[in-house]
């Protein structure tokens, strides 16, 4: 697979050529040729629907309590989806269909159907969860703090903050990573600098990071009140 090159011609080994694809899986992620991460989370989200189907005799098990079921959720499931999600560059449109995957996967564990009705903010405060977009948010900046603590040459690091060469075209810039990142630094008043010295001590670290998220998720909650409020 070529990314972002020029250059047409083949790759061969020991006189073979190669096969040219776009897109292929590489330690469980899926990698594709223009860099977006869809296919990626759409792959993730396909093993996450697999892995809840698999465990429908426990969800339906009234000898299993409920707290138990919601532990087997998170490890079983949400580790499934979540995996490599630290590295996702992620959209309004990925994050809103990842939550509504969360929340009818909980409404079927607590056996809330559609004629009961319930918010998901005391879906999430009942299971003790967090919207996926939360959990993905806190997943990234754990990562960028273990990246940060690494040496200066290391490749992840390195990789972190390069810049490539050249121009983009014109027009809105495309919504990247690393855009994602830099919008929720200025939204703290954090710079790179910043957030490499929090970085270097893992309790505060963690700390920022619990605090960021729950923000976030405060954020999310009052929103969806002032929605719920209107409807009435």
């Amino acid at each position: 697979m070529k990314i972002n090159t020029k250059i047409e011609k083949e790759v061969t080994a020991n006189n073979n050529r190669i096969e040219e694809v776009d897109n292929f899986i590489y330690l469980g992620s899926k990698i594709t040729a223009n860099g977006d991460s869809t296919l990626d989370v759409e792959n993730r989200n396909a093993k996450a629907r697999t892995a809840f189907a698999n465990l429908g005799n426990i969800w339906k098990s009234s000898t299993i309590r409920t707290k138990t079921k919601i532990k087997i959720f998170k490890t079983n499931v949400i580790g499934v989806l979540l995996y490599g999600s630290e590295s996702w560059k992620v959209t309004n449109n990925i994050t809103q269909k990842l939550d509504t995957f969360q929340t009818r996967c909980l409404r079927r564990i607590l056996k809330i159907f559609w004629l009961n009705k319930i918010s998901n903010e005391e879906l999430y405060e009942r299971t003790q969860t967090a919207a996926i977009s939360d959990q993905i948010k806190e997943k990234r900046w754990k990562w960028i703090g273990h990246v940060l603590r690494k040496e200066t040459s290391d490749i992840p690091r390195v990789a972190l903050r390069w810049t490539p060469p050249g121009k983009r075209n014109r027009g809105r810039p495309k919504e990247t990573w690393r855009r994602s990142v830099e919008k929720e630094m200025k939204e703290q008043g954090w710079t790179w600098g910043k957030v490499q010295q929090m970085s270097v001590d893992r309790q505060r670290w963690r700390s920022s990071v619990q605090a960021l998220c729950a923000q976030s998720t405060k954020r999310t909650r009052s929103t969806g009140q002032r929605s719920e409020e209107l409807m009435r």
